[in-house]
């Protein structure tokens, strides 16, 4: 995969095989003075066309009694087509997701303090194994971030996501994240007398 990277991003020298390009040397025009005159003229007076005539018959023109089809103007959106707008977050919701992130942080640095406090006052163990090995170090604060920041990166797609009931959920994630941590903080607090 790393080769086919440096393939395609690296140019590669053409081998002598291939085939160049021809150069046609540049070719003298010269236009009589009449001409050349005759020429701005008639280009200026005459406005050139926007479009060639059909050359094929319509249905109208084949038989008189049918109605031609009704043509879109070129800029008119398709039907049946949902618009790009409808998956972008709001400002509103925009909002609302960082005020979501910061809270779920500052609940997980809560979590972290209340679960450091209590291990070393000897009122219990860390019950996440994937967190044991941080336990007994300032380590924690920093893997207790990691959770949160998935919670945030989930609630983002989900906000932006091609399903309706993901759009409508997106802050699910980022909400149950806080929650768990402030209960496993407030519980941590608890302990500790």
């Amino acid at each position: 995969m790393l080769l086919a990277t440096i393939l395609l991003l690296c140019p590669v020298p053409q081998t002598e095989g291939t085939a160049k390009a021809i150069e046609n040397p540049p070719v003298a025009i010269t236009i009589s003075a009449e001409f050349a005159d005759s020429a701005k003229i008639s280009s200026l007076s005459e406005p050139l066309p926007s479009a060639p005539a059909p050359k094929v018959a319509t249905d109208a023109e084949i038989e008189p009694g049918i109605q031609p089809a009704a043509v879109r103007p070129a800029g008119a959106p398709m039907r049946g087509m949902k618009s790009a707008t409808s998956r972008s977050e709001s400002p509103m919701q925009r909002k609302l997701w960082y005020t979501l992130a910061v809270t779920g942080s500052g609940a997980a640095a809560f979590d972290a303090w209340s679960t450091r406090r209590a291990i070393s006052g000897g009122y219990g163990v860390e019950g996440n194994p994937m967190l044991r090995p941080f336990s007994h170090s300032n380590a924690m604060y920093a893997a207790t971030q990691v959770s949160p920041l998935v919670m945030d990166f989930i609630g983002k797609r989900m906000m932006t996501s091609r399903h309706d009931w993901m759009r409508k959920l997106w802050w699910v994630p980022q909400t149950a994240g806080t929650s768990m941590s402030l209960y496993a903080g407030v519980h941590n607090t608890r302990l500790v007398r």
